[in-house]
């Protein structure tokens, strides 16, 4: 009677998590939600952030680079750390509202990416693609007493969709228009964009990783400075972009390619980083830092002007993620779109830092509502399906 009720109810008071691919920490999202797809209706309660401990920041770390060992032993470890630390943030997030977890209905947890593997490779003679995020579900479901939906990205590579991204659906339900063509951008680890066509369908949404936002950029303050960001871009605003680095940063294939696609930190690791400073010994610190910034504007603006432009020029950009702090990343993406408006989702009265989170609460959501809400034609997938796995407690 339990999971009936749970699934036929009409209005659930939800937790999104999100921790990204910049790995600086926890986001967490409370809202109350009814309807689905473009009758969805959403009032976001509360919205909470906690930073990952430095000593849980480089386990991760050196556990999701593709170029080094990891250790078994160790992912094992996290999966169940991780949701140790989503339950206490999620805790402390309700209790800054006077709620508990018993007034919870669901918990949608994207989980921490370890590694992405998009494009199909060879493995015992079969084209294999693959995703892993780690932080068990189950583990979190028995630790707080409340269902929890995870694992978002599996049931979309198994139609030989990319498993990403996966935000564009929440872009579609919330932030399409009838007047304006839209580009919703995140700026996370990593940078994704998503088209919304004025007066558009699910079907003509276009969405893809652009690139690096924040990944280079925050390895290369790490590097030289031991900070996990560049603090409102002003070690960028310090230096000056060498136009023949950035050149080649874009001379990438990947750049070129057409989406669907997708990327992250199994590429733009500590070991591009260390290429990128030992190849470019003639640069300060701050001239790379600037060019790390130039780089994902210019790759965003590239991959907007070569698969979008054309059929669906934009009349505003809108950013959110942890980028949109960063004022001279923001200005050249605004000397980039010209005369394009770029702003943010704050602009808009809407918290840019629990966005993502807030996705996963919705994706949760319409998992109980036994909507899809993969979108193929973003992920390049066969079909629509149900995205994420449901996880119980105990029976009270």
């Amino acid at each position: 009677m339990f999971l009936k009720r749970l699934f036929e109810k009409e209005e659930r008071l939800v937790v999104g998590l999100m921790s990204g691919t910049s790995l600086d920490g926890i986001d967490v999202t409370l809202a109350r939600i009814s309807g689905s797809g473009s009758e969805i209706r959403i009032n976001v309660l509360h919205t909470f952030g906690r930073a990952y401990p430095d000593a849980l920041r480089d386990r991760l770390l050196r556990n999701s680079l593709s170029d080094k060992p990891a250790s078994v032993r160790e992912i094992s470890q996290l999966n169940t750390l991780l949701p140790q630390l989503y339950a206490s943030a999620v805790k402390e997030a309700l209790n800054e509202v006077g709620m508990c977890f018993s007034d919870l209905d669901l918990i949608g947890s994207h989980g921490q990416t370890i590694h992405h593997v998009p494009k199909p490779e060879i493995l015992i003679g079969r084209p294999v693609i693959s995703t892993l995020q780690i932080g068990d579900g189950s583990f979190l479901a028995n630790l707080t007493g409340v269902p929890v939906v995870c694992d978002f990205r599996t049931a979309d590579m198994a139609l030989g969709g990319q498993g990403a991204p996966l935000v564009p659906y929440l872009d579609y339900v919330l932030f399409s228009d009838k007047s304006e063509t839209r580009l919703l951008l995140n700026l996370g680890g990593i940078a994704n964009i998503s088209l919304l066509p004025k007066g558009g369908t699910a079907r003509e949404v276009r969405a893809f990783d652009t690139g690096p936002a924040n990944m280079v950029v925050n390895g290369l303050v790490q590097y030289f400075y031991g900070l996990p960001w560049d603090p409102d871009g002003q070690y960028a605003a310090a230096g000056t972009v060498n136009e023949t680095l950035l050149k080649h940063l874009m001379s990438d294939p990947y750049f070129a390619a057409p989406p669907p696609k997708s990327t992250g930190r199994e590429v733009y690791n500590a070991t591009f980083i260390e290429r990128l400073v030992s190849e470019n010994p003639h640069l300060s610190p701050n001239d790379l830092i600037a060019t790390a910034t130039a780089f994902t504007a210019e790759s965003i603006w590239a991959g907007y002007k070569t698969f979008l432009a054309r059929d669906f020029p934009a009349d505003v950009l809108i950013a959110s993620g942890g980028g949109i702090y960063n004022q001279s990343m923001m200005q050249m993406l605004r000397t980039q779109f010209a005369p394009i408006r770029v702003c943010t989702l704050d602009d808009l009265g809407i918290s840019s830092d629990g966005k993502e989170a807030l996705c996963f609460a919705v994706l949760a959501h319409e998992y109980l509502n036994e909507v899809p809400t993969n979108m193929p034609s973003v992920t390049g997938a066969s079909g629509s399906t149900l995205l994420g796995k449901l996880c119980l407690p105990a029976p009270k």
